[in-house]
């Protein structure tokens, strides 16, 4: 059956016939036994909020921006250059500057901030709510992690500022 060069019936190399039953067998496993496809973590889906904090927005007139978020309650966000769908704004609150002055008595006391220089640069604190999937123990909103520190950016129609998580909360337990 084999001659001296190693072919069968002298026409067929025995390494050229295991190649191709490997061959044979590699697509008989792939197309049918493929296997479990997909993540052996379950993802949850919960409902989120956020508190973003934007400090020294330089804005002629904050009214007018609070106003318009509050018309238009939902804004895009990037996290990490990841664009965003929109987002819905649950609240803004325009937070007053404060400054630390010095009594008499040698006590503090916190004071609205006197100098003009500093009227047009305001601070937002800015509530957002979104759906995210919570893998392991981490929310995510459109492939971008949701945590305490992240910069976002907020992206509306006339506005595009950044800020910074300072919290964030699971609805549900609220």
């Amino acid at each position: 059956m084999l001659d001296s060069k190693g072919r069968l019936f002298g026409k067929l190399s025995i390494l050229d016939l295991g190649a191709a039953l490997i061959m044979v067998l590699v697509v008989i496993g792939i197309f049918f036994f493929p296997g479990t496809t997909g993540s052996m973590a379950q993802i949850n889906t919960e409902t989120i909020e956020f508190d973003v904090l934007v400090r020294g927005l330089s804005i002629r007139n904050p009214q007018a921006l609070m106003e318009q978020l509050a018309e238009n309650p939902s804004t895009s966000i990037v996290v990490r250059n990841q664009p965003s769908d929109a987002i819905a704004i649950e609240g803004v609150e325009l937070l007053e500057r404060q400054v630390l002055v010095p009594q008499p008595d040698g006590s503090v006391k916190s004071m609205p901030e006197p100098r003009t220089v500093e009227s047009f640069s305001t601070d937002f604190l800015i509530t957002l709510q979104a759906d995210a999937q919570i893998t392991a123990g981490v929310p995510v909103v459109n492939q971008s992690q949701i945590k305490i520190g992240t910069p976002i950016e907020l992206d509306g129609t006339t506005y595009n500022f950044k800020g910074s998580i300072i919290e964030v909360r699971n609805v549900a337990e609220n």
